[in-house]
């Protein structure tokens, strides 16, 4: 038996609370109302940890990132450019072909309607894809 304690101690979604608890500030607290926007508009979320501490939200593909920044927490969207906008959230890395991000600063306010169906459109999308792809390998 090794000393790494339990399994989960290491856990994307322990990262990720560590993450928000080791912030300690607004950031921490905007990047926690961003990841319970996800999951409820999702329960089938998949929490990862990748490129040495950013948290993803996946189901059938990325979905969103969380990068935390001295004065903005970025949600990039892996495939934002495919999505509908109506309500501009969009706010950053509106140049690319595929992604597209919201940069949240102090102080703003996160629009939970808009978020959410974004959210809900990027599972769809990546649920199509995923579709498209199994039929195509039949």
């Amino acid at each position: 038996m090794t000393n790494s304690g339990p399994k989960d101690v290491d856990s994307p979604s322990r990262l990720i609370d560590e993450r928000i608890e080791e912030l300690g500030d607004w950031r921490g607290e905007m990047l926690a109302r961003v990841r319970a926007l996800i999951t409820q508009a999702d329960p089938d979320v998949v929490e990862e940890w990748k490129w040495r501490g950013v948290p993803v939200w996946s189901h059938a593909g990325m979905i969103c990132t969380g990068e935390t920044y001295k004065k903005i927490v970025k949600v990039t969207f892996a495939k934002g450019a495919s999505l509908s906008d109506p309500s501009a959230l969009f706010n950053s890395s509106l140049e690319g072909n595929i992604r597209r991000a919201i940069d949240f600063h102090e102080g703003d306010e996160i629009d939970e309607a808009a978020l959410t169906a974004l959210v809900h459109e990027a599972v769809a999308l990546n649920l199509s894809a995923a579709g498209r792809r199994k039929r195509s390998s039949s």
